[in-house]
């Protein structure tokens, strides 16, 4: 759902339950929360946009961070607008805000192409997946 603000497109966000500018990253982290609601499962309330953090002193925001019903945290993503190339950069950054969170999967996306693994803290391993798993409660 869209709508025009004083000349400029937004999006509706489902979670917020408000209204967004329609920036390229935003359209891809809409379409990314519609995916993974309508076809991986996952509830919508238990997804969180945007939210902040501090790392190293610096105040950083994350696109979409996914917890289970027990309150963990079960899914990180970075989304990055489709005019951006997934680069090692990328990975380094979802990798830094991972070493807060800890979380055991992480995705990224431009909305193109999309990038899944699970991390293993004890091993210190990560392995990438095909696909994106299904919500399991």
């Amino acid at each position: 759902m869209k709508k025009n603000r004083d000349g400029v497109v937004c999006i509706f966000d489902e979670c917020k339950k408000k209204y967004l500018v329609l920036t390229p990253e935003e359209w891809v982290r809409q379409h990314f929360i519609q995916y993974i609601i309508r076809h991986k499962g996952y509830p919508k309330a238990l997804i969180h946009t945007e939210g902040g953090m501090k790392l190293n002193s610096l105040r950083r925001r994350t696109d979409i961070i996914v917890y289970n019903s027990f309150g963990q945290k079960i899914l990180l993503v970075e989304c990055k607008a489709p005019s951006v190339s997934i680069t090692q950069k990328v990975f380094d950054q979802i990798s830094h805000y991972n070493i807060t969170h800890k979380i055991p999967l992480l995705a990224v996306t431009n909305g193109i192409n999309h990038y899944y693994c699970t991390i293993n803290f004890e091993n210190k391993t990560f392995d990438f997946l095909e696909d994106l798993p299904i919500y399991k409660s």
